[in-house]
């Protein structure tokens, strides 16, 4: 594992003028962006390769099927899971607001109990206009040859349009909550470590020192679930990250302890999707076009 600095930053600060700025940075897989803090919003999205992001209350695998928002001042450590063009978008919040607020786009009206949900981090759908505005973003820093007053002006709506994709974008449950009790934080990682090593409580609790039943007790009192819940979401995000590398659906079922039937089903349950849309391996299919009566 290599690590690198919260890679300048400083040179791409999000302003009223400049709601939204954009950063490249290809990074090479086992690279770790150590942990850091920004005073703005942030969205990560890499183009190719998976992300792993962490955060103290939990983890999220990031594929490039996906984009994770980070609320402004929420301290996160990033890893490549393998090589990755990682697409960074900084937001300017406007006192008193949290989201993907820009220049008079939909989330301006956003009512306010839905603007509470920009307060957490959040794993959403890229859609294929957001991932076109996203590499249309220009990425020059401050201390570069600055925008021409065009290229400005096109910044600007791209913006617009980023703000309205975002507010849009499908919220996916790919977050893994993770304890603060040493013992079974200890277990947590573990598990994310190698999900199918164990497959009861009773044999993932000895590592601990705790019994079985304190071990239930404390998923109960931390996380709010029960192992098997959690277990699972540590399994759907690993299925993710599998599917990223185009690994047929049979292989993931099998490489996470499933008979594909079983594997599908879990999906469903869990997530209301089948395996092959969860997995960002199949699309929605096009809207049909509206069909007028003749006049």
């Amino acid at each position: 594992m290599s690590y690198v600095g919260s890679l300048t930053p400083e040179l791409f600060v999000p302003d009223s003028a400049r709601p939204v700025r954009a950063k490249l940075r290809w990074l090479a897989g086992d690279t770790q962006v150590m942990p850091h803090r920004h005073p703005w919003a942030q969205v990560a999205i890499s183009i190719t390769g998976v992300i792993h992001l962490t955060v103290s209350h939990g983890t999220y695998i990031v594929p490039p099927s996906r984009a994770l928002w980070i609320p402004a001042g929420v301290e996160h450590s990033v890893t490549m899971v393998e090589h990755a063009d990682l697409r960074t978008l900084y937001f300017h919040q406007p006192p008193g607001s949290c989201g993907p607020q820009v220049l008079g786009g939909t989330t301006q009206s956003t009512p306010h109990a839905e603007s509470a949900d920009w307060h957490q981090c959040r794993v959403l759908e890229v859609s294929g206009l957001l991932r076109a505005l996203v590499r249309e973003m220009p990425t020059q820093a401050d201390d570069g040859t600055g925008l021409t007053a065009a290229e400005r002006l096109r910044e600007q709506h791209l913006s617009a349009l980023i703000g309205d994709e975002l507010a849009r974008a499908a919220v996916v449950r790919l977050g893994v909550d993770m304890p603060h009790d040493k013992r079974l934080r200890h277990l947590c990682e573990a598990v994310l470590t190698d999900p199918t090593r164990h497959e009861t409580l009773a044999e993932w609790a000895r590592d601990t020192g705790a019994s079985p039943r304190t071990v239930a007790r404390l998923f109960r009192a931390e996380l709010g679930s029960t192992f098997t819940q959690w277990r699972q979401q540590v399994i759907l995000a690993k299925a993710v990250s599998l599917a990223a590398g185009r690994m047929p659906m049979g292989q993931i079922a099998a490489e996470l302890g499933y008979s594909p039937s079983a594997f599908s089903a879990m999906v469903r349950k869990s997530v209301g999707q089948s395996p092959g849309r969860f997995l960002g391996q199949q699309h929605p299919a096009p809207a049909k076009p509206v069909q007028h009566a003749a006049l």
